[in-house]
């Protein structure tokens, strides 16, 4: 489809990223929104306005948007039955969207399509066994298996953001009612709330300096400390890496993956993150699984998701472009 885009859209649990994508999945054009506090009618508005903006940006006729939310879809009606971390429940996502923009639109979960995307073109290309997580608000996962992108039944599985890794844990946070997942415990949300403790326990350090000043503790700010040394917010980043290996190893044991792929926006502390999941996970893991599996960034970072819907809208389109 020379000269031809999709528009794809992440909807995340505090912002949206919309793009405008050609078939080699290049960008051409993108628009940003905030998601926090939004009801659902609310947010279904904000949403068109990003798409409508993206459309007129998009340098080339628009032939169909795709969607990534961050809820659990059930596929054989379209229904987007619940979302852990934005008001959406029990809506047709797609017939509303389809009516409300005039263009085909195609939805599947957030994460499901970040592997897409690593799968197609990233971090995972080539592979045929595959975890993708991204990490921001909440933890999202996609699986790819034998080749092709996973979805369970009817189309809500791969949920590995809500394998439990302590029995007591905390609530789960949104519409999740367990304790001690690992979305609980290793998410951007994980990593602000354990900054926020450290920072009270070490007043003279970086962090405990920062919160001093007034400053919120988010991932951002942990990341960019812990890059500049700070000894507290490094501490924060391990900790969360650390947990995050402790499931990382039960999806070695489980799935035997060549690569597990990370993503979202904590992905900003990068290395930092990465080593300690690493070394958890080789000292909790099995071999042989845990001797060949690649722990790596995700390619497309922070669009993964963004990337992937629009893939999956070009996916969608091919049969009816070449009848």
């Amino acid at each position: 489809m020379p000269g031809r885009r999709t528009i794809g859209v992440d909807m995340g649990g505090t912002k949206l990223l919309a793009g405008a994508v050609d078939s080699e999945l290049s960008v051409h054009h993108r628009v940003q929104r905030s998601m926090n506090r939004l009801d659902q009618s609310y947010l279904l508005d904000v949403v068109v306005d990003a798409v409508e903006e993206t459309r007129e940006g998009a340098g080339a006729e628009v032939d169909a948007v795709g969607f990534g939310i961050p809820s659990l879809i059930d596929q054989r009606s379209g229904n987007a039955v619940i979302a852990v971390n934005l008001p959406l429940k029990d809506i047709m996502f797609a017939d509303v969207m389809t009516e409300r923009l005039g263009l085909p639109v195609f939805v599947d979960n957030d994460a499901n399509l970040a592997a897409l995307a690593e799968h197609r073109a990233g971090a995972a290309r080539g592979c045929t066994e595959a975890v993708v997580l991204t990490i921001g608000t909440g933890i999202g996962s996609g699986l790819v298996l034998r080749g092709e992108l996973y979805r369970g039944a009817i189309g809500a599985g791969a949920e590995l953001g809500h394998t439990v890794i302590d029995l007591n844990g905390p609530p789960c946070q949104g519409n999740c009612p367990n304790h001690g997942c690992i979305e609980s415990l290793a998410s951007g949300t994980a990593l602000a709330r354990e900054a926020l403790r450290i920072a009270h326990e070490q007043p003279r350090s970086g962090l405990g300096r920062a919160l001093a000043a007034g400053r919120e503790l988010e991932g951002p700010l942990v990341t960019e400390l812990a890059h500049d040394g700070d000894s507290a917010a490094i501490e924060a980043i391990e900790l969360i890496g650390t947990r995050l290996g402790v499931a990382i190893a039960s999806f070695v044991n489980i799935f035997n993956p060549e690569v597990v792929v990370i993503g979202g926006g904590v992905m900003g502390a990068g290395e930092l993150l990465l080593n300690a999941a690493r070394a958890e996970m080789l000292a909790r893991a099995l071999p042989p699984s845990r001797d060949i599996v690649r722990i790596v960034p995700a390619a497309f970072g922070v669009e993964a998701g963004m990337i992937g819907a629009a893939a999956l809208a070009f996916d969608a389109l091919d049969p009816r472009l070449s009848s």
